[in-house]
């Protein structure tokens, strides 16, 4: 008989329903290219937020999570680049490292992935938890909202020892999402002005990457004040509090009239999509980071865009490289340039997953870190 792990996750058992905190099992010995982490801290994300709520068609029962960080305690048989004792972030975009995307330097666009860790089932098309005789998922193939974490190699990547790990759980998605949209997806070049609408974790890691591109001007929109204080905080040089305010004049007085080289939105709304792209120069880009609800469509003039040359392209993941983005970001934040310790605005226990994820409906808050 198959030995197992014990595990305690929250469990997701239908949208609209409350996370239950249930023991479950996990093999002890992981696949032949999977390695265990025991998890040490993991985010409570808006993507989970949407599965809570029913945004996204998602299946039950299912572990949630996808931004969390551990250490490795089992190595599977034919893992050659991890081994028991590495610090890790993980990934919810494990890579196959053989189709055409992954080989042509983009692992965000894994075919194996999208048809599988999607699914948020394995390589081979099955979950790794069980709850008695029932399969359960893991978000993404991840489930960071348990103390262990079964996931492929690809999707552990190791990272220095002396890293705090609640930190470093944070560049596993809302940091590398909205610092990679700038740098790798957009690549944005010193001298820029940039817009930014939504000032949550991704938003304000947008913030920081147009920051370290060096452009002259960053603007944040919100709807809060709070929100947009923070902005400034991480490096916005003028705020609009888009309730009060008309988005694309404020844009237009901000800019003499000439719209920003670059918008950026990290929320997931028809109306602030269009309104980003609305807000871009001829010849501008307006980038889509927001993940939005099933069956969400924008309208845009076809016309402007081409008449104008205006770009509306997307971004998965911050398009990262993630063995080589993770290291090198949480790099910059042990030097000091960019700032993840005030991001986390409060530590928690997994008994107050639910009440986090109440917080985020009520825009309170920067993430809750679950601490294990």
């Amino acid at each position: 008989m198959t030995s197992t792990f014990d595990v305690k996750a929250a469990v997701f058992t239908g949208p609209n329903e409350r996370l239950e905190i249930k023991d479950l099992k996990i093999p002890a010995t992981p696949g032949p290219n999977e390695v265990l982490v025991k998890m040490a801290a993991s985010g409570v994300c808006h993507s989970d937020l949407h599965a809570l709520d029913g945004d996204w068609e998602t299946p039950a029962p299912m572990v949630l999570g996808h931004e969390g960080a551990g250490t490795v305690i089992a190595v599977g048989s034919e893992v050659i680049d991890l081994q028991i004792g590495d610090h890790v972030i993980l990934s919810w975009t494990p890579s196959c490292q053989r189709c055409e995307y992954c080989v042509s330097g983009n692992p965000v666009l894994c075919q194996l992935a999208n048809d599988t860790a999607y699914k948020h089932v394995f390589f081979d098309g099955k979950p790794r938890l069980t709850d008695g005789d029932q399969d359960v998922r893991s978000f993404l193939a991840v489930g960071s909202l348990g103390d262990h974490a079964m996931v492929p190699t690809s999707a552990a990547i190791k990272i220095r020892k002396d890293a705090p790990l609640a930190q470093a759980a944070l560049v596993g998605c809302a940091v590398t999402t909205g610092i990679g949209a700038v740098v790798n997806t957009a690549r944005v070049e010193p001298g820029s002005t940039v817009l930014v609408v939504g000032c949550g974790g991704v938003g304000l890691n947008v913030v920081q990457g147009a920051r370290l591109a060096g452009a002259r001007q960053t603007i944040v929109s919100d709807i809060s004040d709070e929100k947009l204080e923070l902005g400034r905080t991480f490096g916005a040089t003028h705020t609009v509090n888009s309730r009060n305010a008309d988005l694309r004049e404020s844009v237009n007085e901000l800019t003499d009239g000439r719209g920003v080289d670059y918008a950026f939105e990290a929320i997931g709304l028809a109306p602030t999509i269009e309104a980003c792209y609305e807000s871009v120069r001829r010849g501008g880009t307006a980038v889509v980071v927001g993940q939005v609800a099933d069956g969400v469509t924008i309208q845009i003039d076809p016309f402007v865009m081409s008449d104008q040359e205006k770009k509306l392209i997307g971004s998965n993941y911050g398009s990262t490289r993630m063995s080589i983005d993770f290291p090198k970001i949480l790099d910059l934040y042990m030097e000091g340039l960019i700032d993840l310790d005030s991001m986390i605005t409060d530590r928690i226990q997994l008994s107050e997953v639910n009440e986090a994820f109440e917080e985020m409906r009520q825009g309170r808050g920067i993430r809750s870190v679950i601490e294990y």
